[in-house]
């Protein structure tokens, strides 16, 4: 805006000379505010003060108070009508009838008719009390005022004088005239007064009944860790469900719902009840509402879990308590206890805990095993857990294929036989071939001879999917990955999962994220334990779990990604399952890196030195035999002959698979490393092994420079 310039004074100054000019900035005034009208303002006033929080607390308070008051009274007429009539048994006999249990139903139409029969005798007896009333006062007025007299009779005699012979009837007659002259001062006041303290006491009975809405309730009672679970919670819970059947029976049964549900327990972190559900409603209709169920109850849908015991029309329900699932468990007791070993054959894996807080412990003997989940949620390490454990049982060997390749099975480098890491093609190649040497180890040891016992071969392999899903192919054309009969994994695995079993060759997977592309039907299928941490839809449950698993309600979908990690639900007949179920859900105890480490370290100690490989060789031709000897042999001492032979075998299958013992002596024969008897068992020396290569390498040195 361009300043106007006013001159105050007249120029006098010589014109050859700058005038001094004195200036005025003129500055426009302000826009005035506009000017809210009255209305406007007292509006806000308004909503402010009816939003402020004292007037919502206030408003809460008299609501609360009110409602107390009102259904206080309707508590108290319901309890007066229900003893004046035969209202309670109509409502148990209804329930019963809704309940489907006739047996229950005539017993307590028995009682109705009971009732009924001494309440029609007692209104019998009422027509003739008036009369018995009435020669009972006759009779009781009559012999009072005898007795007052002859008492004054006494006192007359006693003391002479005539007059006391109507003192005790006269005394009688001014006590009564006192009493009629205080129940006409007190009247007046109690009838003004006995209203309010007949509200007070309806009031009393609301109050304590809690007799309001949620929203009424105070701070300290209206929480929202939700409320403790009762027999009217579970009931309006399963009412407002949205089945007609169901809320129709509810209704019909009044306060008598109840009837349909167990004893409460407690179990865990939570609390179980049995529900028993009306005729015409099916156990699906309650399953398919478990989020609709838990809000009703107060909770997070991940809160409340809903099995079908062996009872029919029955469900159980296991709710959490508020809060409580997301609370971390104890350690592992393989980090607590450092003197703790396994037994593969007898022994169970302590992997977690269960929903009720119980020891949830796994049998592996003689089980495949698979479990899957989306990424990123703990697969890799409820895996490892149980691999950790079945270590510390010094007969386990291991074959391993990590195809995520990060370091997360590097502490086995030293006690598995074999060690692949790694995303590649070529790492599928190599964990393709391994499990294909496992196939060659199944089949030497189904041809041995009948009674002839194994050492456990674990197979794992994790991130499976990598396999599943590898382009890559021999030099036959066959793929390595894939689903169909000439891809080289697929069928590896299968073949373990058909006859490995009965000679102790299992076979462990960890995939993620389930398909059919990445995880075909017929391998799931063949794993003894199933295991499933977050998945994304029913569909994939039903791929990781099976049918009978999520149809008997198991749910790994609903589990929540990133807040449940490390949460399973395992299908498996090695874990002990209630009764009636088909899954169970359970809290894996997280083991980190430093702590498998240390595991580890104690698992070596119990064995004979290992030496891993980290690849599968590629040729059987121009091997090594006492090289690969000392190499099975490792930093133990001695080694029993027909471990070496086996150990031989997983080596290389190719070249050492169809081996016996008369190969192995036929190789050291005349080395200085022959087998020997110690402890009365053939076996092979570490130190004799080493002079024997030494002595080679001398001669061979020696050779050369001639």
């Amino acid at each position: 805006m361009s300043e106007n310039v006013v001159h105050l004074h007249k120029n006098l100054e010589p014109a050859d000379e700058p005038a001094a000019v004195t200036t005025l900035t003129v500055v426009p005034d302000p826009v005035p505010a506009p000017i809210v009208p009255l209305w406007v303002r007292s509006g806000r006033a308004v909503k402010t003060a009816v939003t402020h929080e004292r007037t919502k607390t206030a408003a809460r308070a008299a609501a609360r108070h009110s409602l107390y008051t009102f259904n206080g009274g309707r508590i108290v007429a319901r309890r007066t009508w229900d003893g004046k009539t035969g209202s309670r048994y109509e409502r148990m006999l209804r329930a019963a009838e809704a309940a489907g249990n006739y047996e229950v139903a005539e017993e307590w139409e028995e009682r109705l008719q009971r009732f009924r029969e001494a309440r029609h005798r007692r209104r019998m007896d009422l027509l003739h009390s008036p009369v018995d009333l009435a020669k009972g006062a006759a009779v009781g007025t009559g012999m009072g005022i005898g007795t007052l007299v002859a008492l004054g009779v006494v006192m007359a005699i006693n003391n002479g004088e005539i007059k006391d012979v109507i003192t005790p009837l006269a005394a009688t007659i001014d006590f009564i005239g006192l009493l009629i002259r205080i129940v006409q001062v007190v009247w007046g006041p109690a009838l003004t007064i006995g209203p309010f303290l007949a509200l007070l006491a309806l009031w009393a009975v609301g109050s304590k009944q809690q007799a309001a809405p949620a929203w009424a309730l105070p701070d300290n009672i209206r929480s929202d860790e939700g409320e403790p679970i009762t027999p009217s919670i579970v009931v309006k819970a399963l009412r407002d469900l949205g089945v007609p059947a169901l809320r129709n029976a509810i209704k019909e049964m009044g306060d008598a719902g109840a009837s349909m549900l167990g004893p409460i327990r407690i179990a865990g972190c939570g609390v179980e009840v049995d529900v028993t559900l009306p005729s015409g409603v099916s156990t699906i209709e309650v399953q398919n509402r478990r989020r609709k169920l838990a809000e009703n109850l107060t909770r997070h849908e991940h809160e409340v879990f809903i099995t079908i015991p062996t009872a029919a029309r029955t469900v159980r329900l296991w709710v959490a308590d508020s809060g409580a699932l997301d609370e971390p468990i104890g350690p592992s007791p393989l980090v607590t206890d450092e003197t703790m070993t396994a037994d593969y054959g007898k022994g169970r894996a302590p992997w977690g805990q269960d929903l009720r807080g119980d020891a949830a412990a796994l049998s592996l003997y003689q089980r495949h095993l698979l479990i899957t989940g989306l990424s990123n949620q703990g697969k890799t390490v409820a895996l490892r857990s149980l691999a950790l454990w079945l270590a510390l049982d010094r007969s386990v060997q291991f074959l391993m294929g990590d195809l995520k390749g990060v370091g997360d099975w590097a502490m086995f480098d030293g006690l598995a036989t074999t060690l692949i890491q790694g995303p590649t093609d070529e790492h599928v190649i190599q964990v393709t071939e391994m499990v294909e040497g496992a196939v060659e180890e199944m089949n030497r040891r189904i041809q041995a001879p009948p009674g002839t016992t194994f050492p456990a071969l674990i197979v794992l392999v994790d991130e499976a999917q990598v396999a599943f899903m590898c382009p890559a192919k021999d030099e036959d054309k066959r793929p390595y990955g894939g689903s169909k009969a000439n891809s080289r994994y697929y069928m590896a695995v299968r073949k373990i999962h058909n006859q490995g079993r009965a000679v102790n060759v299992l076979m462990w997977q960890g995939t993620q994220d389930p398909t059919n592309e990445n995880l075909p039907k017929l391998v799931r299928e063949g794993a003894h334990t199933r295991a499933s941490l977050a998945l994304g839809t029913e569909q994939q449950a039903r791929m990781a779990l099976g049918d009978k698993a999520v149809d008997g309600g198991a749910a790994p979908n609903l589990l929540r990604p990133g807040l449940d990690r490390g949460t399973l639900v395992v299908a498996s007949d090695g874990i002990t399952i209630p009764a009636g179920q088909a899954s169970i859900t359970i809290r894996t105890h997280y083991i980190d890196d430093d702590a498998a480490v240390a595991i580890i370290e104690r698992a070596k100690a119990l064995r004979d030195g290992v030496t891993t490989l980290h690849a599968i060789e590629q040729s059987d031709q121009d091997r090594d035999p006492l090289a690969d000897i000392a190499a099975v042999v490792g930093t133990a001492e001695r080694v029993r002959t027909k471990d070496v032979v086996a150990r031989l075998s997983t080596l290389n299958s190719g070249a050492y698979g169809k081996w016996s013992f008369i190969d192995l002596k036929r190789v050291l024969d005349g080395t200085g490393a022959e087998p020997y008897k110690s402890d009365g068992v053939m076996v092979i020396s570490r130190d004799r092994l080493a002079r024997a290569l030494a002595n080679r390498d001398d001669t061979g040195s020696a050779s050369a420079a001639e």
